[in-house]
């Protein structure tokens, strides 16, 4: 659980870089955000953003396990 969430956190910072008080406004989550779900990134709100990651939770909760392991192969940590 501990794990996860600083994989999220680690995540969270390098992604909302510049946008982290508005990160629905971080043309990097914009894009991933157009390519999940097709929605056009100009007209991602905060709704939209917190709907998304409300409906699909369990998908970000492998996404961000599986960038913590690929942070830890990345540092010569086992995952």
């Amino acid at each position: 659980m501990v794990k996860a969430l600083l994989s999220a956190a680690r995540f969270w910072w390098k992604a909302t870089a510049g946008h982290r008080l508005r990160p629905w406004k971080s043309p990097y989550l914009r894009w991933r955000v157009e390519t999940y779900t097709g929605k056009p990134a100009g007209t991602l709100r905060l709704k939209d953003f917190l709907s998304l990651a409300f409906s699909e939770r369990r998908q970000l909760k492998h996404f961000f396990a599986w960038t913590g392991d690929l942070h830890n192969l990345a540092n010569g940590k086992k995952p």
